[in-house]
Formats: structure tokens, C-alpha cells, sequence
């Protein structure tokens, strides 16, 4: 199903993500960061299928770009969810937290590549 190691790895990404927020006690702060939080991080591995399409250079670091910026707001969103004192969910954004920050990182990486390979 998929092509690269790293758009299954965003895959399970975004299902942990949703297993997640379909646990959260839903206020009306908890109700639209989660929203976000879906969107971004459907739009990680989105634009990363996207950019092994591969149309030409520019799209290609468009759509790293935008994976790695997606990432970022991953990270804010579950910052700002209220967990209630939930132990349980808290180790869960710590590690979902973990995860789009090496993701970032990775995205990080390959942007850098590839502006080493342009000279």
C-alpha cells in the first residue's frame, strides 16, 4: 500500500492521532483543537505522498515544506489540548508529541538535502 517507509510511518501517524482525540472529554477548546490537530495531521503524510510524486524540484520541497510546517502545528495543537489531569492521555501526547518532532526533524533533513544537492 505504500511506497515509502516514511508515508506509512505518517499513516500511523495520523490513525494514533485520531485514536486519540476520539478519547479526549470534548469542551469546546478540546472540540476545535482536535479538529486542527485531524487536519494537520492528515496534511503531514498527504504532502508527503504528494511530494514523491515528484512533479519537479520546486513542488517537491513545496510539499516537504508544508509536511514539516504540518508537523509543527501537530505538536502545538496537542500542547493546547486540556487532558483533565488524565495520566493515561498525557503519557500518549507526550509520545505523539515525540513522534511529530522527529517527523519535523526528518522533513528538516531532507529539505537540507536537497538544498546541498542544488549547490
Amino acid at each position: 500500500m505504500f511506497e515509502h517507509p516514511l508515508e506509512e510511518r505518517c499513516h500511523e501517524f495520523g490513525k494514533r492521532i485520531r485514536q486519540f482525540c476520539r478519547k479526549l472529554k470534548l469542551d469546546t477548546g478540546n472540540i476545535e483543537d482536535a479538529k486542527q490537530l485531524i487536519r494537520a495531521s492528515g496534511s503531514v503524510e498527504a504532502n508527503y505522498i504528494e511530494a514523491n510524486e515528484n512533479v519537479g524540484p520546486g513542488d517537491l520541497k513545496y510539499r516537504i515544506k508544508i509536511s514539516r510546517k504540518e508537523s509543527k502545528e501537530c505538536m502545538h495543537f496537542l500542547g493546547l489540548i486540556e487532558l483533565f489531569g488524565n495520566k493515561e492521555m498525557e503519557t500518549e501526547r507526550t509520545i505523539l508529541i515525540d513522534e511529530a518532532g522527529q517527523l519535523r526533524k526528518i522533513f528538516s533533513a531532507m529539505l537540507n538535502r536537497l538544498k546541498d544537492d542544488k549547490g
